[in-house]
């Protein structure tokens, strides 16, 4: 400790003065938890009138998008500001070079457009990766042995980005860890004046276990197989190389960070705010959500109160947003 933080002895100081009251308690809280800082997850599906559980996920639900449309609105009127997209193709869709994922007319560019006729006021994240469209459930196109071709992949990333922006999406996020794929898709961007189209780069992803029940929400779970994703996403053991990632994605254009997962790698996201001091989200990921859910319906934890706990540990941590599954009944318990 500095000696710019030494206190007086006890008596002198008792730290608990300022805990004995409520008013003195809220005085002093150093974060608060809002709305503003919540972005909601949603999975659509190809129908209409479709809702689709997902077992390993209690609550959420994958919706065609004349649902998910109605789902947006209901989210704005809380003061939800954004939503992040993720869209789950049908077998027949899905190839070996990932041609749907820059579809115009694709499940993700459909939606994009609905929402933004209905709800022009909500933000659009979109999720710039191969996964939920190759056979093989790798986040790029694959050579004959199985490994992810970089460069190759960077060119796929910068169409489907560019077709998001196209249909209107607000921030686009690559989450595939591909190595210059965020100054690729920027000067995509830029070269077809989506000049104001914002970069959330996926930059510092981890090769998490806390990925099975999304991967299981967007249908790419039984591709993967018994595969891994070790040769792109980071290893956990890793910090500083966190840091080297996300200066670069910096340097090449990306507007704010992402670390993935969340509270397993707070750590990190104390790190890249301190030291890069830019904006900084992190995801709650699937897993966290799922563990979470599975303690409140045994009863083991309070639902309301660990949702909050956790959510408050990301800004305290220095996250400007949050990507949670939780965004809808935070939103609901803070309106209320």
């Amino acid at each position: 400790m500095t000696k710019s933080l030494e206190r007086g002895a006890f008596p002198n100081t008792r730290l608990r003065r300022l805990r004995a009251k409520d008013f003195t308690r809220r005085l002093m809280r150093e974060n608060q938890l809002g709305v503003n800082d919540l972005i909601y997850p949603m999975f659509v599906c190809e129908g209409s009138n479709e809702r689709q559980a997902i077992g390993s996920m209690p609550s959420i639900e994958r919706l065609s998008i004349d649902l998910l449309v109605k789902e947006a609105k209901l989210l704005a009127s809380l003061g939800i500001p954004a939503i992040a997209l993720f869209p789950v193709v049908g077998a027949g869709k899905k190839s070996l070079l990932a041609e749907e994922a820059y579809n115009q007319n694709g499940l993700a560019q459909n939606t994009i457009k609905a929402i933004k006729d209905a709800v022009p006021e909500l933000g659009i994240i979109t999720d710039v990766a191969l996964d939920p469209y190759t056979t093989h459930g790798q986040d790029g196109i694959i050579d004959d042995t199985g490994y992810v071709l970089n460069d190759r992949t960077v060119e796929t990333l910068c169409l489907q980005a560019q077709a998001q922006a196209d249909a209107g999406a607000d921030i686009v996020a690559p989450s595939d860890m591909m190595d210059g794929r965020i100054g690729a898709i920027r000067q995509a961007l830029e070269s077809t004046g989506h000049i104001n189209t914002c970069i959330l780069s996926y930059a510092a992803k981890y090769a998490s276990a806390y990925y099975g029940p999304f991967r299981d929400a967007v249908g790419s779970a039984g591709n993967l197989g018994g595969g891994n994703k070790y040769t792109y996403q980071m290893d956990p053991a890793n910090s500083n190389e966190a840091l080297h990632e996300c200066a670069l994605d910096l340097a090449e254009g990306a507007d704010m960070i992402m670390v993935k997962p969340g509270m397993p790698y707070l750590d990190i996201i104390r790190r890249v705010k301190e030291e890069l001091a830019v904006p900084t989200y992190a995801y709650q990921v699937s897993g966290e959500y799922a563990m979470h859910c599975a303690a409140f319906e045994n009863g083991w934890l309070d639902k309301n109160a660990v949702m909050m706990e956790s959510l408050l540990a990301f800004k305290r941590a220095g996250a400007d947003g949050i990507l949670t599954y939780f965004a809808k009944d935070v939103a609901l318990l803070l309106n209320n």
